[in-house]
């Protein structure tokens, strides 16, 4: 596995520029300059596997054009949806950009690396930057790959708050149970349907008999 450029990075820029967006609140600057620095790296990344002899010309001897260049294009894509100023986050992406082709020209040097090490080295950040930031980074700084690659993340349930809902379900199934047990010994008794129909035929029996005990009495 390839060294980790993303924390490695984000130290250096706690490091050397300590006073970049200054302004923010600490948690806020943090989140933005994670937030730069993988959409920074992620562009070298993408930029690598368009043209690696040009990259590699670009760390060995920096061009502070091509570095603006770049953050220019990032800054201005459709598909940053980052919540700083253009002017902020421009300034912030071509500083994080800077700092980071200078740690690589560093590396290269001192860890004589060559062309075939740096792409060993810049490649393997992909797997480093999985997850690290949200889908429009990727989608601005062409990583493609890694869209979808952020765990969602679910909100947490405390065991109170689940007790209390399974209580509440309880309590409102043995109400409804409760109800409709009042019901049914509430409810008043129905005759069925057929003694209603059978009511003028009991009645004719009974008129027949007695007739027929009268008739019997008074001829006898």
């Amino acid at each position: 596995m390839a060294f980790d450029l993303v924390h490695y990075f984000a130290e250096q820029i706690q490091i050397q520029k300590p006073q970049l967006l200054g302004q923010l609140e600490l948690d806020e600057r943090k989140n933005h300059l994670l937030e730069i620095n993988a959409l920074t790296l992620g562009k070298l990344v993408s930029l690598w596997k368009q043209d690696d002899i040009k990259l590699y010309q670009e760390i060995s001897h920096p061009d502070p054009l091509y570095v603006q260049d770049i953050a220019r294009h990032l800054t201005t894509s459709p598909a940053n949806q980052s919540t700083l100023n253009k002017t902020e986050l421009e300034l912030a992406t071509t500083e994080i950009l800077s700092l980071q082709l200078a740690e690589l020209k560093q590396l290269d040097e001192t860890g004589n690396f060559g062309k075939e090490g740096l792409r060993e080295l810049i490649l393997g950040q992909i797997e480093h930057l999985s997850g690290h930031a949200d889908d429009w980074v990727w989608s601005t700084n062409e990583l493609t790959e890694l869209i979808g690659s952020k765990p969602i993340e679910e909100e947490e349930i405390s065991l109170d708050e689940t007790m209390k809902e399974f209580n509440q379900m309880v309590n409102a199934q043995n109400t409804a149970h409760d109800d409709v047990h009042t019901e049914v010994e509430t409810a008043p008794q129905k005759n069925p349907g057929w003694a209603k129909v059978a009511e003028p035929i009991v009645a004719l029996v009974v008129l027949w008999i007695l007739f027929d005990a009268l008739i019997k009495y008074v001829f006898h």
